[in-house]
């Protein structure tokens, strides 16, 4: 595709704007896929090139956290791996069948995970007790998320937060952190046959990376400084939002009201 300079200019906006939200509580890709898909992308393509540039705001946020020591990298090992292989088994599995059915269930999961981000005793700055071993947790959520993300997508930085909180027993801080490490691994194992089926715009995902890095480092900072603070509305904002935007889509007769 060919896309002029004005178009590249505002795909970099959109990208710093979500690089920004997603560092904190995932959900940036409510604000690039569309950005894509009103250039005349075909939806592939608009899925492949948004992860190419989310890579980069992923890498970023990763990075910063782990310099912070936010992210301990040898408990991390081995849900990283996980997710790397659940990715790419759902990117293969994608291709095969058909996840429709994954749309209709997703907005009321998301409006569930909001309702628990919002009265959950164990969300807050305080770490609490582990639930889960570093290898079943591995498995469980970085197995079954990783294999969530490469099928479908929607939501992953809501289900990654709500394992860390829920099952390893992390404040939202580090919980935050830890799934932006595994949300860059899920995604650089997708993109890497979204580039073997040569899917990805690339002037436009890497015009957009530019934005994605600088955006997440401004939002991990803002993690970092202010804690749940910020993290907790965040989460609870974007999940109802990703609830609402994908109940329009595949239940637009409950909206019918509003013309």
């Amino acid at each position: 595709m060919e896309l002029d300079l004005l178009t590249l200019g505002l795909l970099a906006l959109a990208a710093l704007l979500a690089g920004f939200i997603d560092a904190i509580a995932g959900g940036g890709g409510l604000i690039t896929v569309p950005a894509l898909l009103a250039t005349g992308m075909p939806p592939t393509m608009a899925l492949a090139t948004n992860k190419l540039q989310s890579c980069f705001g992923s890498f970023s946020a990763s990075f910063y956290y782990l310099r912070r020591g936010l992210i301990d990298w040898r408990i991390m090992k081995w849900a990283v791996a996980c997710t790397f292989v659940g990715s790419m088994l759902g990117t293969l599995l994608v291709q095969r069948i058909d996840a429709s059915v994954l749309e209709k269930v997703l907005p009321f999961l998301l409006a569930a995970f909001a309702l628990y981000f919002l009265f959950s005793p164990r969300v807050g700055d305080e770490d609490r007790q582990r639930r889960l071993g570093i290898i079943p947790f591995a498995l469980v959520v970085g197995t079954g998320v990783g294999f969530y993300d490469g099928f479908f997508g929607p939501g992953t930085g809501s289900f990654f937060a709500l394992g860390f909180i829920a099952l390893a027993g992390y404040s939202m801080g580090r919980a935050t952190a830890h799934t932006k490490l595994l949300n860059f691994t899920s995604n650089i194992a997708s993109l890497l046959f979204f580039i073997l089926g040569g899917q990805v715009v690339w002037v436009a995902g890497l015009t957009m990376a530019g934005g994605q890095f600088l955006g997440a480092r401004l939002g991990s900072n803002m993690v970092v400084t202010r804690g749940s603070r910020i993290i907790r509305p965040m989460l609870v904002t974007v999940s109802l939002v990703m609830s609402a935007r994908l109940l329009w889509q595949q239940y637009p007769q409950l909206f019918s009201w509003i013309s």
